[in-house]
């Protein structure tokens, strides 16, 4: 089945696209506005890409007037935020700061959220998270008048201390983590529980194999 997209409006296009590129990793921004007050929300189009400089990019919907995302507007005017990964153990609490609350509202005091203060930003990070990267923004690109992704640099990172297998070689137990990824639909998501391993092959490995057929 052939989906043209030059055809198709931008929510099919959307339902198509978070129906398959799945699981996805989900940001949980804690940004401030200009007067300091806190805002948290997910966001599920979101990864990392790169180490030189630690690079997370994020897209968020909405962009200024008239922004409905409280957090691109945030990390616009004051540059910075932290994004906070989410545990099976904090999932309800996280879609309980997705709820459209009005801008005046503490989402990690509706959600009953403990914040940390942060190192090297303003904006606290979520002390249930197992991780909090604390990230400055390097650009905004404006994708039209819908969406807008911030490129923002890692600045330090914190992990739960029982799950770091070895501080000095930054061995992580990733497992133990206990991470959820977004799904499809209004409400599914997928606990990264089921896991397999294939190791990479080396090329010397892959030319004698071929060389044996």
């Amino acid at each position: 089945m052939l989906f043209d997209f030059e055809k198709l409006p931008p929510q099919q296009r959307y339902k198509l696209l978070v129906s398959t590129v799945v699981p996805r990793p989900i940001a949980w921004v804690v940004s401030l506005d200009a007067s300091g007050r806190p805002n948290a929300a997910p966001f599920s189009f979101f990864n990392v890409f790169g180490e030189d400089p630690p690079t997370v990019i994020i897209g968020i919907g909405g962009r200024k007037p008239g922004d409905a995302k409280d957090t691109g507007n945030n990390i616009r005017e004051t540059g910075e935020f932290v994004v906070n990964l989410v545990s099976y153990a904090n999932a309800r609490q996280m879609v309980e700061t997705a709820i459209e609350f009005n801008h005046s509202v503490n989402e990690l005091a509706e959600a009953e959220l403990t914040t940390v203060p942060s190192t090297k930003v303003k904006p606290p990070r979520i002390a249930e998270s197992p991780v909090a990267m604390e990230c400055e923004r390097m650009m905004t690109i404006e994708l039209g008048l819908e969406r807008a992704l911030i490129v923002g640099k890692v600045l330090a990172m914190h992990v739960r201390d029982d799950c770091v297998l070895d501080a000095e070689r930054n061995y992580i137990d990733t497992a133990k983590l206990d991470l959820i990824g977004r799904m499809h639909g209004g409400g599914w998501y997928a606990r990264l529980s089921d896991r397999f391993e294939i190791p990479r092959i080396p090329v010397q490995d892959w030319k004698r194999k071929t060389a044996a057929e």
